[in-house]
């Protein structure tokens, strides 16, 4: 069965195409710019490189465009090899714990949850919409980043706020980045050998978090009601006072959603630096000496330190700590500064190991007590797993 998994943006709609009989990918490519002018997309497949611009003025002319590609450029022969299309929904409060098979109901459901994540939902269900339009007699699955977060007990998801705020309005932790720390803890088993384990799986990109695993169920995680707490991220604050928000809001003549916009996307490695929202950039400037590039590495680091060791004591010690996504595959001297840290509670690196990007290896040192691993995340195999595993039922 050939599988597609969907990520659709306010912008953007990224695809992998997947022959799920043997885990093959076949083709995979961003279209940019949707409903922008100057669009275009580029498809991967084979080896070869599909690139075009071409007016996309709204996605399902890009779902359109994708599987008209897919077929005159002979990687699929026809719309019939589609078995399935896997969507990534970001969230599903605390609804849905699991993959689900789209319904009109689900989109609804997906609808009432916008104003949880206002800049997602709406987004993701212009995916859905403009699939199902292209696509109408082939299943949707829905594949929800909140689902793996949604087996936390209710001491680690309840806010120390009034308690009608939840039953009203279900303030608590939702947490985020669930497809890609789901995928993590499937490879966890395979590299200890046994499948009870405590692990921290370290997803560190320009959006990061963490979570706390205990054989393969979501303990704890570091991002909250929205993707804005939790660790240092690339133009996130992470944690803040929130005393703060109504203090700049009066000092700046700005209202608390303005705050909170500048919280989400000018404070970070952006709003220490004034200038680098990439990693890379921020430690090229460390290289070159920059102060506020060397305060913001370091802020980075600490609160990346600061979540394992309270994720360390919460699991009560544990067997594997795993970087993944961009930055954490990827960058060699976050990983040397984080570990390096961490040599209190007997974890160490071996330098040699870590110096590598983007592959699955073990990078600590024979005598650690804990063991360390960069494995590559990969969100969209996930998503088409969930799909041919659910429709398999």
């Amino acid at each position: 069965m050939k599988i597609m998994s969907i990520n659709t943006g306010s912008s953007s709609l990224k695809f992998s195409l997947f022959d799920m009989d043997n885990n093959e990918l076949i083709a995979s490519g961003l279209f940019e710019r949707v409903t922008i002018k100057g669009s275009f997309y580029t498809i991967k497949y084979h080896g070869e490189k599909i690139y075009e611009e071409v007016e996309m003025p709204n996605h399902t002319v890009a779902v359109k465009i994708l599987l008209d590609r897919l077929v005159t450029k002979g990687i699929i022969q026809s719309l019939d090899e589609i078995g399935a299309v896997g969507h990534r929904l970001v969230h599903g409060a605390d609804k849905y714990d699991h993959s689900v098979i789209i319904t009109d109901e689900v989109v609804e459901d997906l609808r009432r949850f916008s104003d949880l994540a206002p800049l997602h939902n709406p987004a993701n269900i212009l995916g859905i919409e403009a699939a199902r339009e292209v696509l109408p007699n082939v299943p949707m699955v829905g594949v929800f980043d909140t689902a793996f977060h949604q087996t936390m007990d209710r001491v680690s998801y309840m806010y120390p706020v009034p308690y009608e705020w939840y039953e009203k309005y279900k303030v608590r932790k939702y947490g985020f980045h669930g497809t890609s720390h789901c995928y993590i803890s499937k490879q966890i088993p395979k590299l200890l050998g046994r499948d009870e384990y405590k692990a921290i799986i370290c997803h560190l990109g320009s959006g990061g978090s963490l979570s706390a695993v205990r054989d393969g169920k979501c303990v704890d995680t570091s991002m909250g009601f929205t993707p804005l707490p939790g660790i240092m991220m690339g133009t996130r604050s992470g944690d803040i006072d929130p005393s703060i928000i109504p203090f700049i809001a009066k000092k700046e003549n700005k209202t608390a959603d303005e705050v909170v916009n500048e919280l989400n996307k000018k404070s970070g490695f952006l709003g220490l630096t004034e200038k680098y929202s990439d990693f890379r950039d921020v430690y090229a400037g460390v290289e070159a000496g920059d102060e506020k590039c060397i305060l913001a590495f370091n802020k980075y680091v600490r609160t990346v330190v600061n979540y394992i060791a309270m994720y360390y004591v919460e699991l009560g010690g544990v067997d594997a700590i795993c970087f993944t996504a961009g930055l954490g595959e990827n960058a060699i001297p976050a990983r040397k500064a984080i570990v390096e840290k961490l040599a209190c509670l007997g974890i160490k690196l071996d330098e040699e190991k870590n110096n590598t990007r983007g592959e699955t290896v073990e990078i600590s040192a024979d005598d650690s007590s804990v063991r360390l691993f960069v494995i590559p995340t990969n969100e969209e195999l996930m998503i088409a797993t969930d799909t041919y595993d659910l429709l398999k039922k």
